[in-house]
Parts: C-alpha cells; structure tokens; sequence
C-alpha cells in the first residue's frame, strides 16, 4: 500500500471515531483540466500502441499498473493522485477518515463486453466487486478513470440508484464490496475501445492502526485469489477453465445474495474433504 495517507476533512480535533462504516454512494466526476486531458490522451494512444493485438481479441484484459513502466505509471499517478479524486472521496465519508491507496491492487483494464461462461462474464452481469462487505469498520473506494469510452454502454450502481453511460474523461466512484452494479449494452467491434483505470482506496477510522492492517491484509488476500480466477478462466476453452468459470459465476451469484455463502461453502468442501482425508488415513 502507497504511505500517502489523506485524512478527511482536515483536522480531526474533538471529532467522534466512527464504529462502523455505511456505504459509500456511487458518484460521477470527469477530469476538465487540460493537464489531466493530455495525461489522458497521452496514456490512451500508449495503450493503443502496446496492446494492439489485446484490443483485437474478444476477452477483457487486466494489467496491474506497478507492472507498467515508469513513465506510464507517471502518467497513471497524476489522475489517481488527483486532488479531484481524493476531494470527492473525503467528503462522503466520516470526518477524520484516513484514505489510503491501494496502489499495488490498482489495474489498467481494456473491457469487452463478454458473456460466455467464463470469468469476465462477472464483470458485466450484476455483482459486488467484493465479498467483505461484513467488514464494518473499513470501507474500499474503487475509482473507475475512463481514458477512452463512448456511450454505447451504460452502467448501473443500483444500490445508488445512479446510472451513467460514461465517455472518455469521466471516472466513477463506488463502494468495491457494497454497490451491486452491472453494465448494459452489447459488444460491437466498431465501437471506441473502452480502456480504463481502476484503482482503490481503503478508508479507515483514524487510530485504527491494527483494524486498517487487517482490512487491507483481508482485501488483498481477497483481491488477489478471486482476480486469478477470473483471469484463468475468462472465455475458457478446456474443461478446467470451464469448471472455474463456473464457480466464479456460482460464487458472484451467492455474495450478491450474502458474502458469507460463498464462504461458507468454500469453508464446508474444505473441512468435507479434510475429514475425508483423515478417516482416509485413519483407515490405512
């Protein structure tokens, strides 16, 4: 995690410490300075020109930005260092707030609009980003920076209750384990590609040194394993990336109804096939 911390509202003097976090409201803003633009313009055509052949393919690609070059991650650090991006996220949370990046979690994403069973399909049926939405003193801010987008796709933040066909400069922010949200429209190759940037912010409670360590510790674990599902699974071809797909998608089906569910199970298969292991062993 990057050590900027930003601490919201200014001094924290005499301000109550918050005990559990609600969620944070969907909100639209849309980079207008010209500096922020060509930042923009400048990432966009990079992209264009690195990933030529992804932009050809169906799948939706991740790349995470630690692991881009120097000078685009530059480029990346002036929009999601914003004081637009941090400003919109301080003043929706509790004063005294501490609001961390997430730096190392943060992505560079060419999305396709993909529907075949596979990982990505969770991308753009209705999900919670995350499934740690029991965590009630923590809350993860995903800011989603549109460096090239037309209209053609609409997305919806139901919990919110906004919806916003987002084009190139826009950038939205959402709640990553509390806003149900999915995107309307269908893929058409002829369309403006649609490359972005989702980063993440962990807010915590100030003085809250060892609960901000463990959410951070929970999101990334989380983070991590579910994005290598997906990404392994994402249009599968053999039986094995089938078989994931589908518990990615059985998985996004359960936490929208309870995160607990999914975990749940994944706990009872595991104790299940230890037992087995055990009375196994025992036998022999």
């Amino acid at each position: 995690m990057s050590s900027m911390l930003n601490e919201a509202g200014g001094s924290a003097a005499a301000r109550p410490q918050i005990h559990a976090a609600r969620r944070f409201p969907a909100t639209i803003g849309r980079f207008d300075d010209l500096a922020d633009r060509a930042a923009i313009d400048k990432l966009t055509r990079w992209v264009e020109q690195r990933y030529r052949a992804d932009l050809a393919e169906r799948p939706s690609k991740h790349v995470y930005v630690s692991t881009l070059p120097e000078p685009a991650i530059a480029e990346i650090d002036r929009l999601r260092d914003s004081t637009l991006i941090r400003s919109l996220i301080a003043a929706r949370v509790a004063p005294g707030s501490v609001i961390a990046p997430m730096k190392h979690t943060d992505e560079l994403y060419i999305s396709h609009y993909n529907k075949d069973r596979g990982g990505d399909q969770g991308l753009f049926d209705k999900h919670y980003d995350g499934n740690l939405r029991f965590l009630a003193s923590s809350v993860v801010v995903r800011a989603l920076i549109y460096l090239q987008s037309d209209a053609t796709y609409k997305v919806v933040f139901d919990d919110s209750r906004v919806e916003k066909a987002f084009e190139t400069y826009d950038f939205g922010l959402l709640d990553f384990h509390r806003e149900l949200h999915w995107v309307e429209g269908q893929y058409n190759p002829t369309d403006r590609q649609r490359i972005l940037l989702k980063c993440n912010y962990l807010v915590t409670p100030r003085n809250a040194a060892v609960a901000g360590r463990a959410a951070l510790a929970a999101n990334t674990a989380v983070f991590y394993v579910v994005k290598a599902a997906m990404e392994y699974s994402k249009s599968p071809r053999t039986p094995a990336e089938r078989a994931v797909g589908f518990l990615c998608n059985l998985f996004r089906r359960m936490n929208n109804v309870h995160p607990l569910i999914p975990l749940a199970l994944v706990a009872g298969v595991t104790t299940a096939a230890l037992a087995a292991a055990i009375w196994g062993v025992s036998v022999l």
